[in-house]
């Protein structure tokens, strides 16, 4: 907390959000509530927060994050009519066993969240380019059709970058020119005019600080029927996972969407044509398109914009 310049202590924080939550529950009755975990300590010990998303207001905070307590805690409460909670398991059983009254929802973060991915999802299984980032979760889906696709579709915008650099440079530009009318920087250019053929990308060796490194172990568990992905993250870090959830995240996501997608057969060809800036003539990074597209209209500029519309007209 020094660090952010409030010269208060944890403890008196939560205190005071306790404080506030008592007169919250004094004062009215609780419709609809949303729940999730927070870390008392990261990785090792988790409570749950307690949100009145009608007041936007905290309204408790539980010590552990469990089915038991939770379920406690919305029994009490016979007043909820919804729960707005994440995709774990674990929240979902507490509002069936504690409120099975309440209708439950998944909240907006998820729901934006998963907007995204399908965004990046749809434009690199589409064929689009990718342009300078990388392609979207499905390049690590352990299913052959999804890896094909990604590496296609990576393997085509490699070309075309490789191709558009070296061809503004025969005609005589030079490299800060092409960096201008590319968009890239001129170390970026620099490294594409070094290649006399389009490099292909070198995976590194697997390492405790991937999840496919316990890809066998995470498969096991998966076809157990244990999908929880903050269980399994418990579990991997036991056995010397190093990497972050998110990673660990992504890796699951993607063989959830393999389980519920019949994926069809790859071309040998990706006809569609990749969606372009309107300025740059570049294709528009899935990832790009897809941060673009979760953003409020009126906090885009007008190139922001115009990126946005780009698809909507098949530009």
């Amino acid at each position: 907390m020094q660090r952010l310049g409030m010269p208060v202590s944890d403890d008196t924080i939560l205190r005071q959000l306790k404080r506030d939550a008592v007169v919250a529950q004094r004062n009215s009755e609780i419709r609809v509530v949303g729940i999730d975990d927070w870390s008392w300590r990261r990785v090792t010990s988790y409570g749950t927060i307690m949100v009145d998303l009608e007041r936007r207001s905290v309204v408790d905070i539980l010590d552990d994050r469990s089915v038991e307590s939770a379920a406690k805690w919305l029994r009490d409460r016979p007043s909820i009519e919804v729960v707005s909670r994440d995709r774990c398991g674990l929240y979902a059983q507490a509002a069936r066993e504690g409120a099975p009254q309440a209708q439950q929802v998944a909240d907006r973060f998820d729901l934006v969240k998963n907007l995204r991915s399908a965004i990046e999802e749809q434009m690199s299984l589409s064929g689009h380019a990718t342009g300078r980032a990388i392609l979207s979760e499905d390049a690590i889906v352990d299913a052959a059709t999804h890896r094909r696709r990604a590496r296609l579709a990576h393997r085509q915008s490699r070309q075309e970058i490789f191709d558009a650099h070296h061809a503004l440079r025969q005609q005589g530009l030079s490299y800060s020119e092409i960096a201008r009318r590319t968009g890239y920087e001129r170390r970026s250019v620099t490294k594409w005019l070094k290649f006399e053929a389009t490099p292909d990308r070198r995976r590194a060796a697997l390492k405790p600080t991937s999840p496919w490194y316990f890809e066998t172990f995470l498969a096991e568990c998966w076809k157990d029927g244990n999908r929880c992905w903050r269980h399994l993250f418990h579990h991997v870090k036991q056995r010397g996972y190093t990497g972050s959830f998110a990673n660990l995240e992504r890796l699951l996501g993607a063989w959830r969407r393999a389980e519920r997608e019949q994926v069809e057969e790859v071309p040998p060809t990706l006809e569609s044509e990749p969606v372009r800036d309107p300025e740059t003539g570049h294709a528009i990074s899935p990832v790009v398109a897809a941060a673009l597209c979760i953003k409020p209209r009126s906090l885009l500029t007008e190139r922001q914009a115009r990126k946005v519309d780009a698809p909507e007209a098949g530009v």
